[in-house]
């Protein structure tokens, strides 16, 4: 009985203190409700009244990019100095917030980048295809840039794509399809905007050739057209609105992947800088966004290495942007995130298990893209099926990807054969067959087939030519910095930079 009565007391005494220890719990609980949580709209609001709007606001869109692109980046770069197991970190990866970003759409889990931008530039979502327009392509929404430039600041659209592609085109266009390119360069021309630069444009007189010329009407818009480095380099503040495009395009008019850019070759951070002078001298600040968007275009083609190469460049062009941070601290914000992912791109394949070696990606000197253009189609316009022969062109991949024909196996061999004899007969179509379109994806199958084996025997996998489901990280560094902690969609993103830069909705 003594023994029953201390086991009752000492239960009690447990409960009673476990009481205890939640009822100090729901009042700290209660408490903090009564403060107001970090990310609500009230707390939101009282932080921008504590610390200021933030004046200066910088976004870059790494397109197609998720953690697999930045962690391969990031190996790729701890592989290229040492062999130790260790991340040499980017940039951007060593702000102090970071964030999980939800990317699906109004109509499937898998977005592509015009909804996607949708979500970020308006905070609503639409069906892919859909540019700033609701999923029944009768709203338009009005985007952050939209708000920016209506309280007075200036705006910067900056792209290694093409000026009038999805991403760039999410910040000033309202267009039932993405594919309305003289719609969105007349959009473009007309949002007053002060700074476009980057990549050209896919249509200037219309999809027919029969429009007027979109560059003229630009000029009576009062934009300053530039296509040279030198005409470039000579802009200076106060030239007023500008178009900038690069002198040299590469595929469909965008840049040259960062893999094939020589050194007398723009970049992306060049252009990053060129946007900061032209547009800080203003009362009110400015808003800029930067699309990495050939970090997508290289992921379709499912080619890592130039993949890698146009996110480092994406580094550099974000590392101009922390340089203006750090004369501003109290007024810039930079958010760095993704609007896909793209490829299925992952860290590790079957025939390496355990193992990746990732310095067998700096072997590569040319982009998939680079390849055809100036290895592959020349030798199919001067060489009769009948007389190619791969051994003619593997002087020419050892250079361009540094695999070595006689390294790899009998299985790997055999499929560069076929995918010759494929490239030969011009069989790159994916209406062809399904197994075609899977084992190529619609490129050039010598080509495709090249890059996956290089990728492979580097550690590197891929699921798909297309987009993934996958979340994005988010990354903040600045003002209102605490905004973007935590996980969320990419609607949100859109509310948390409204937030910061105080707008008026």
């Amino acid at each position: 009985m003594k023994q029953q009565r201390m086991v009752r007391n000492l239960i009690s005494a447990r409960l009673v203190g476990r009481l205890a220890y939640v009822m100090m719990g729901l009042l700290a609980v209660m408490s903090l409700s009564a403060r107001g949580k970090p990310d609500t709209a009230s707390a939101q609001n009282t932080s921008v009244a504590e610390q200021g709007r933030a004046k200066y606001v910088f976004l870059f869109i790494g397109d197609g990019m998720a953690m697999s692109q930045i962690s391969s980046t990031e190996v790729y770069a701890t592989a290229r100095s040492s062999k130790d197991i260790n991340i040499t970190r980017l940039g951007f990866t060593k702000f102090p917030i970071s964030g999980l970003t939800t990317t699906y759409d109004a109509g499937t889990f898998i977005t592509d980048s015009a909804s996607a931008v949708t979500a970020i530039a308006t905070g609503n979502k639409t069906l892919s295809g859909v540019i700033n327009m609701d999923p029944a392509k009768t709203v338009s929404y009005k985007t952050i840039a939209e708000y920016a430039h209506e309280a007075g600041m200036k705006v910067g659209i900056v792209s290694s794509v093409t000026l009038d592609h999805a991403t760039p085109a999410g910040f000033f266009a309202k267009v039932p399809s993405r594919s309305n390119y003289y719609d969105i360069e007349v959009q473009m021309v007309e949002s007053g905007f002060e700074y476009f630069a980057g990549g050209g444009l896919l249509q200037p007189t219309g999809k027919n050739q029969d429009q007027r010329d979109v560059l003229q009407l630009a000029q009576e818009h009062g934009y300053t057209y530039v296509n040279t480095k030198d005409a470039f380099n000579a802009l200076r503040p106060g030239a007023g609105k500008v178009i900038a495009i690069n002198a040299l395009l590469q595929d469909s008019g965008s840049m040259p992947y960062e893999l094939d850019r020589s050194a007398n070759d723009l970049s992306l951070a060049d252009y990053t800088r060129k946007g900061i002078d032209l547009l800080q001298d203003n009362p009110q600040g400015f808003f800029m966004t930067v699309e990495g968007g050939k970090i997508d275009w290289a992921c379709h083609a499912n080619d890592a290495g130039a993949a890698i190469h146009d996110v480092l460049a994406f580094d550099n062009a974000i590392k101009v942007a922390v340089e203006f941070a750090q004369a501003h601290p109290q007024d810039t914000l930079i958010v760095v995130t993704g609007d896909h992912e793209t490829g299925g791109m992952t860290i590790g394949f079957a025939g390496t298990q355990y193992n990746t070696f990732f310095d067998r990606v700096a072997l590569q000197t040319r982009s998939f893209i680079a390849f055809n253009a100036e290895i592959l189609t020349p030798y199919k316009q001067n060489t009769p099926r009948t007389l190619a022969k791969l051994a003619d062109l593997l002087p020419a991949i050892k250079d361009s990807f540094g695999l070595d024909y006689g390294s790899l196996s009998k299985f790997q061999q055999e499929q560069l054969e076929f995918a010759f004899q494929r490239s030969m007969g011009d069989e790159i179509e994916r209406a062809v067959a399904e197994d075609q379109f899977l084992l190529y994806g619609g490129y050039e199958p010598l080509t495709v087939k090249i890059t996956q084996i290089m990728n492979q025997t580097a550690g590197i996998g891929w699921t798909s030519y297309a987009h993934t489901g996958v979340p994005v990280s988010t990354f903040a560094l600045g003002v209102h910095q605490e905004l973007f902690s935590g996980y969320y969609d990419n609607t949100d993103i859109f509310k948390k930079m409204v937030s910061a830069m105080n707008l008026s909705l």
